[in-house]
């Protein structure tokens, strides 16, 4: 019986030693995360990290649930997002992580290499339905137009970017993720997609942009169209609205723009928004 209780003792003060971070949000962010926490947890091996990627909304609502202690995002703070914070007298504080250009995707069998943000528009609403359409040489098919879904902060940056605040087609197919829409575009000829750089993978062909490739330094120079920071948001209102010095959640802030960090970002093929060391 003492041993028993000895035991149960013994588990109850590991638990209750072991720390917690839950981080949720992006989903173009997520496979930064995901090497961010695997380098975390060798340093902090009694760490317990709990990983989400649904969605840029997602995490920015776990925030004001109190639900994460990290939101990864790929925009930045809605409007009335801002002033829903002000009125729960919470304090979000925007970290950039690292800077992206939306690749604009499609199949590798389908000869284009080259799109002009105006046919981008004039596809996603439904202005032009046909390859032909884009380009005479190309086939007398239908455009399969995949986006990401509503939650996701990737959707918000195409709506501003390239759609301009027009609406979207009822065409166009919602998908929950950006792996989905690399799949998706992988198995259909005529399909066209968009997603965050670091996702590209030689299943997919990224499209010049107004003649612009989605390259590191183009997007660095500012001349990529579809360009945008990325995002960790940490609710001040927490630390009493100071910047945390102590703790798990200041110590994973600490990493992530240290060297070591920005190193992962790279090579989740992503641009870091601080120097690596190098």
């Amino acid at each position: 019986m003492r041993k028993f209780l000895g035991l149960v003792l013994l588990v109850a003060s590991v638990i209750l030693s072991a720390q917690t971070l839950i981080i949720k949000g992006s989903n173009t962010v997520y496979p930064i995360a995901q090497l961010w926490v695997e380098e975390f947890k060798k340093i902090n091996p009694s760490v317990v990290v709990t990983l989400e990627g649904a969605g840029s909304t997602t995490g920015i609502k776990a925030l004001f649930n109190n639900t994460t202690d990290i939101a990864n995002s790929s925009r930045f703070l809605k409007a009335s997002e801002v002033e829903e914070m002000h009125k729960a007298g919470k304090y979000f504080a925007p970290i950039v992580i690292a800077y992206d250009g939306l690749s604009v995707i499609v199949n590798p069998n389908l000869a284009i290499d080259s799109i002009t943000m105006e046919t981008l528009k004039k596809i996603y609403t439904g202005e032009i339905t046909q390859w032909n359409q884009v380009d005479p040489k190309l086939p007398n098919r239908p455009i399969v137009v995949y986006s990401r879904n509503t939650a996701s902060g990737t959707f918000e940056t195409w709506v501003e970017k390239v759609l301009q605040g027009e609406k979207l087609s009822p065409r166009v197919q919602m998908l929950e993720s950006s792996q989905a829409e690399i799949e998706s575009v992988a198995k259909n000829q005529y399909a066209i997609a968009y997603t965050g750089m670091g996702y590209v993978t030689s299943q997919v062909k990224a499209l010049k942009v107004n003649g612009i490739e989605p390259t590191i330094a183009n997007v660095l120079a500012g001349v990529y169209p579809i360009s945008r920071p990325l995002y960790v948001f940490i609710d001040l209102a927490r630390f009493n609205n100071t910047w945390p010095q102590q703790g798990i959640v200041a110590d994973f802030i600490r990493f992530i723009l240290s060297p070591e960090g920005q190193k992962l970002v790279e090579k989740a093929g992503y641009i870091p928004a601080y120097g690596t060391g190098k």
